[in-house]
């Protein structure tokens, strides 16, 4: 029964892996994090469980075999962040985290990344790496603290009062080119041919308009054929 229950929830797992490559949005990123590692957590309690019944009834081990369990390291995705005009604030949330002592909860920094380690919290250690800040942070005036059910980092901007947009920058790059390709193509009017600047604008009015604009623009394109055909009978 242990052995379907962590089959079935290593694939939902892989699942929510996959969403969570998918999701853009920063809340949505942080909803499918909080649930990978509550099932990541089941999971290896399901494992720890299998593990000690097939200990239990197996010889009693040497004291060689009679040392501590093995930690596994938890990568963590999801976290919180906002800002001062001092500080970039980054919020993560590991249930207990403020029972440990302080030499476990610790963070490594530079100018452009950070790293925070909770070691053995429930026996697992837990990683947090964030690179490629989208601007400089002062290492030396940043610091974080260990609060109920939470760990906040400070990261001291290196230029204070400066409002970042972005955490990262890649997600900046990757916001920029998706409202580049969400913004409309002008036509050039100074260099193009007149009717051929006219006939590219009514073409990007189309395809970006509404049904209503779509209708609009066929009646005037089937009237100005019919127009020019009627004119071409005439002479």
């Amino acid at each position: 029964m242990s052995e379907a229950k962590m089959k079935e929830l290593r694939s939902d797992i892989e699942e929510l892996n996959e969403l969570l490559k998918q999701a853009k949005r920063k809340r949505a990123q942080d909803l499918l994090s909080l649930e990978i590692r509550k099932l990541e957590t089941e999971w290896l309690n399901l494992k720890e469980s299998a593990q000690s019944s097939q200990a239990g009834t197996s010889p009693a081990p040497s004291t060689a075999a009679t040392s501590q369990p093995k930690r596994y390291q938890i990568k963590l995705n999801g976290y919180g962040w906002d800002q001062s005009d001092k500080y970039i604030k980054v919020f993560v949330t590991l249930k207990d985290v403020q029972s440990l002592p302080k030499e476990q909860v610790y963070c490594k920094l530079t100018d452009k990344s950070m790293e925070l380690h909770v070691e053995n919290l429930d026996n697992k250690d837990y990683l947090l790496v964030i690179n490629k800040l989208l601007d400089s942070i002062n290492v030396e005036e940043s610091h974080w603290k260990q609060k109920t059910d939470m760990v906040v980092i400070f990261l001291a901007k290196a230029r204070p009062n400066i409002k970042w947009s972005h955490m990262t920058e890649l997600e900046k790059k990757f916001e920029d080119q998706r409202n580049s390709k969400l913004k409309p193509a002008t036509p050039d009017m100074d260099k193009a041919d007149p009717q051929e600047s006219i006939m590219s604008l009514m073409k990007n009015m189309y395809e970006t308009g509404d049904d209503e604009m779509k209708r609009m623009i066929s009646k005037a394109w089937y009237e100005g054929q019919h127009k020019k055909k009627s004119d071409t009978l005439d002479l």
